[in-house]
């Protein structure tokens, strides 16, 4: 990526978030129809989410690997390959097992994408400046992605019409990707030789395992509120399908502007600093939410919150550890994300089955308060 066209590099990784934002948000949106389709539990619902664990953990033992023998854009090529294939048996497949099985290949690529261009951007010149626009265009896309399933929906067109359009976007990337490599092909991959022994190099490390902790509760936070926010307004608060939408978007919204901002609050604040005042203000919005605030301003403030902790984390990681390490170490951190993306939304899930939709934002403080508690833990690795 660095020694790409600037502009050509980081518009094909921003697009390719833009993406994955989309398709992970637009599933909360989508979940009460799900439900009716295949005549699903609460629970049931969850093995979905359940499915792409085993990609995610995938994509976190290949990234080192696969960076090394086959280069970012080949990677990307693989990964959005994987990603489009998935999405369209998503919108074909009749059978609710088949479409669990396939949630493999969703996690796979999406881990693939996450964890590749987290390296790419943390390991460049300029990667505290790049990654928080980044990260800012997955937040663009998980503001689309609940915008475009709600507008499907409102028109009649069923969940499987979402996911056609998902797949058409995941094309469009892997066109532009294909198309970039032929043109400006990258430096010659090394080969993969020891890459099994950097992983774990990387395992060992104290901070790698902290660092995956702490993105497993904060994506885990991340992904449950955009998973089930619309679920407990819609379902469990009776507000209107159309104000719950909203709710939800205005929630990646402010995870957004908290992302695009993020190069100029850290440049005052400092990074530990800023991921403090970033768990207050989840805190505090969580707490409002669940006792009954308007969700119109305490989802955007959780989304605001949430905003740095990735993004700073993976510039941690970047700073602190060896260049050789870096990109098993960010695999195995963003598969951690990825799993908690899944993991703690699962979660949720099965206890809302048994409590109600309602109890959703109560459940969630004991999980912001778990993040907090790694904060602190993490703190001395960064000395």
């Amino acid at each position: 990526m660095a020694d790409a066209p600037s502009g050509l590099r980081m518009g094909v990784a921003c697009s390719a978030f833009v993406v994955i934002g989309a398709v992970e948000a637009a599933l909360g949106v989508l979940v009460p129809s799900l439900l009716d389709t295949f005549t699903l539990s609460t629970g049931s619902v969850t093995l979905l989410l359940a499915s792409q664990i085993g990609g995610y953990l995938l994509a976190a033992l290949l990234n080192g690997v696969a960076n090394s023998r086959l280069g970012l854009d080949r990677l990307l090529v693989l990964a959005f390959t994987l990603l489009t294939s998935a999405l369209l048996l998503y919108a074909l497949t009749p059978r609710w097992d088949l479409m669990v099985a396939t949630g493999v290949a969703v996690g796979l690529g999406i881990g693939l994408v996450d964890a590749g261009l987290n390296t790419a951007v943390a390991q460049h010149a300029a990667g505290a400046r790049l990654i928080g626009p980044l990260h800012g265009f997955y937040g663009v896309g998980a503001v689309t992605g609940p915008a475009i399933a709600t507008t499907v929906l409102a028109l009649g067109g069923g969940w499987r019409l979402v996911y056609l359009v998902l797949a058409g976007l995941g094309g469009l990337v892997l066109l532009v990707v294909w198309r970039q490599r032929r043109a400006c092909p990258g430096p010659h991959p090394a080969g993969a030789a020891g890459g099994w022994r950097v992983l774990g190099q990387a395992l060992r490390r104290p901070a790698v395992g902290l660092s995956g902790l702490v993105l497993l509760s904060a994506v885990g936070l991340e992904a449950s509120i955009g998973t089930w926010a619309f679920s407990v307004q819609h379902l469990g608060r009776s507000q209107s399908a159309v104000a719950a939408g909203i709710g939800v978007s205005l929630y990646w919204l402010g995870l957004t502007l908290g992302r695009f901002g993020f190069g100029g609050l850290v440049g005052r604040l400092g990074v530990i600093r800023w991921i403090a005042c970033s768990l207050a203000l989840l805190l505090a919005a969580l707490i409002g939410w669940s006792g009954g605030a308007a969700p119109w301003l305490a989802l955007p403030l959780a989304g605001f919150g949430l905003a740095g902790i990735f993004p700073a984390t993976i510039l941690l990681i970047a700073r602190r550890l060896p260049v050789a390490l870096v990109p098993a170490a960010i695999g195995l951190a963003t598969s951690a994300a990825s799993a908690g993306a899944v993991a703690v939304p699962t979660s949720l899930g099965w206890m809302a089955a048994a409590m109600g939709l309602a109890a959703v934002p109560a459940l969630l403080i004991p999980v912001g308060l778990a993040l907090a508690g790694l904060h602190v833990l993490l703190l001395p690795r960064h000395g």
